[in-house]
């Protein structure tokens, strides 16, 4: 492996990494992700963007609890619609109420 690369002839430019952020990868329930692009899209920003702006703002809420997979999960569904329609419908379940 070389010590160095030349990227002044790459298709896409040099790849920098974005200073203050680091790239992973995380599972998110499909009906959060398509709310959080709903959002995103009628603003006019991205997505990453408003998950990464709705962890803040908890965390700066908080100082003393874990962060564990159900307190994100409820972080979650308090930046999503009270309505449990909206949600039926992006996530293709049936809206009909049960009788």
């Amino acid at each position: 492996m070389r010590t160095e690369y030349d990227f002044s002839k790459a298709k896409r430019g040099a790849l920098t990494p974005t200073k203050g952020k680091t790239r992973i990868t995380i599972y998110i329930d499909d009906t959060v992700l398509e709310e959080f692009r709903a959002r995103a899209e009628k603003a006019g920003g991205g997505y990453q963007t408003l998950v990464n702006e709705a962890l803040k703002a908890y965390l700066a809420g908080t100082d003393t609890h874990p962060i564990t997979e159900s307190v994100l999960r409820r972080v979650i569904r308090e930046e999503m619609p009270k309505s449990a329609g909206v949600l039926k419908r992006i996530s293709g379940r049936a809206t009909t109420p049960r009788r």
